[in-house]
């Protein structure tokens, strides 16, 4: 602990929050389109700096270490994780800490590169490795006799007014039908005309627009 003072536990602390906001930053890029979560990105630099923290007090003391694995062993979190890839990113933050706290910069540097590449790979790669993702859902509903006679008509209007959509599901029953369209990149002034357009084929017919994320518009 004698080679650490104050001014060097400073700079350590200063890089690790840092690194957390350029992993936050990477997070906001690459995966703000479809984020439905919790928004974890606003807690990278706490989590950051606390754990650099940490890792620092502990490294230099078991009896430390093991007081804090005996801690950590009761602790419980409920808050249910949304998103799939805010556990890739929770354990990039630990491993950028603990390369702080060990002053592995070599490490932190290979680490941060890697991720960056493997980031632009998922998001530009080949396109098994990427999943096209939608903006919202158009939900058409219509009487069952109805959507056989004017089937074809809905399906060139979506294709030609929301061109980069496609159609998802289409139940039919009895008494009605439902089809699901999904879209991307809808212009916010359309949208009344698309529904408007759309009881122009039937007045029976009943539209819902649903977004994905925020600001989709």
């Amino acid at each position: 602990m004698k080679d650490i003072n104050i001014e060097k536990f400073a700079v350590i602390l200063v890089i690790s929050l840092l690194v957390s906001l350029f992993i936050s930053f990477l997070y906001l890029t690459f995966y703000r389109n479809k984020s439905t979560g919790s928004q974890i990105h606003r807690a990278f630099p706490l989590l950051g700096v606390s754990i650099t923290t940490i890792f620092i007090c502990i490294q230099f003391s078991l009896p430390l270490s093991l007081g804090l694995l005996g801690a950590l062993s009761i602790v419980r979190f409920r808050t249910p994780i949304k998103e799939p890839e805010e556990i890739g990113f929770i354990m990039l933050v630990i491993a950028a800490s603990i390369c702080c706290a060990t002053f592995n910069w070599v490490f932190l540097g290979v680490l941060l590169f890697v991720t960056f590449l493997g980031l632009i790979i998922l998001k530009f790669g080949p396109r098994f490795l990427v999943r096209k993702y939608h903006d919202g859902m158009l939900l058409i509903t219509l009487p069952t006799k109805e959507y056989k006679t004017i089937n074809n008509k809905i399906s060139e209007y979506l294709e030609k007014h929301l061109p980069k959509g496609e159609t998802e599901s289409i139940l039919e029953n009895e008494e009605e039908s439902i089809i699901s369209y999904s879209f991307s990149n809808i212009n916010k002034t359309s949208m009344p005309n698309i529904q408007s357009d759309l009881k122009e084929l039937s007045i029976n017919i009943k539209s819902n627009i649903f977004f994905n994320r925020p600001n989709t518009i």
